[in-house]
């Protein structure tokens, strides 16, 4: 769906992206039962995280935006975390907690998440909101900016689930976010990417074309967010295919 232009297309935006947080919720639920209860604290794909600090995060991301959902429709400034003190802490302090208040956790924030944006009305979709970097935007983005904390979380939980997982829409639409985000990226290598099974292509990077990165979205996708070294992808230079595409392919910057 293209940018919404009313206060209609902005709730129907916003409606579609909360059906995928609520099924995106269920798949992470989905592997919180099959986790056994020790591994939560095991390594997570962020560094000095463990899985049990994956998971706090997640369930504090959606009362954080909680908050963003009801100064959209109060009016308020209300702020997503009060400081950003108060964020680290919250994550620490639910780290620990054991597998099955972890998983009670994140079904109960994901609820308040939903009913809190049932109580919006169309024209509050349209109000514009301040995420904690500091970053306008408005309200009808909320419900993406929650599934890429779930989907892109599930996979850093490390638990089985990855970018191959990724529902299709979610991975394209991330490939032309990530796509245009470095785009022209100073000290980044140009590359061009070929999102074969989408039919996509994006060119990042603010120098000469040097590489071609072809695969699947998802595959792409995962690179492009730090979720992947670039395995299922084929990596060419001036035409040449490149034994080993994981090495050759540049470091990116931290994904916004």
């Amino acid at each position: 769906m293209s940018d919404p232009t009313t206060a209609a297309t902005a709730a129907a935006a916003a409606a579609e992206q909360l059906r995928a947080t609520a099924e995106s919720t269920d798949l992470l639920l989905h592997t919180l039962a099959e986790l056994d209860p020790a591994e939560l604290s095991g390594p997570s794909g962020l560094p000095g995280w463990t899985r049990g600090h994956v998971l706090a995060h997640v369930s504090r991301n959606a009362d954080s935006l909680v908050n963003l959902l009801t100064g959209a429709r109060t009016g308020e400034e209300i702020p997503q975390y009060p400081t950003p003190e108060s964020r680290d802490a919250g994550i620490a302090a639910g780290a620990g907690r054991p597998l099955a208040e972890q998983a009670a956790d994140v079904r109960a924030s994901q609820q308040r998440f939903l009913d809190a944006a049932a109580l919006l009305a169309p024209e509050h979709w349209t109000a514009e909101i301040t995420h904690r970097t500091g970053y306008v935007f408005p309200a009808w983005q909320v419900p993406a900016r929650r599934l890429a904390e779930l989907e892109y979380h599930h996979v850093d939980l490390n638990a089985g689930y990855t970018p191959a997982h990724w529902p299709e829409p979610f991975a394209i639409a991330e490939f032309r976010r990530l796509g245009g985000q470095f785009d022209g990226a100073p000290g980044l290598p140009g590359v061009l990417l070929v999102a074969e099974d989408a039919g996509l292509e994006a060119r990042i990077g603010g120098g000469p074309l040097d590489l071609t990165a072809q695969g699947p979205v998802r595959a792409l996708t995962g690179w492009l967010s730090g979720r992947s070294d670039g395995d299922g992808l084929q990596v060419h230079r001036d035409g040449e295919g490149l034994v080993d595409p994981r090495s050759a392919l540049p470091a990116l910057p931290p994904m916004g």
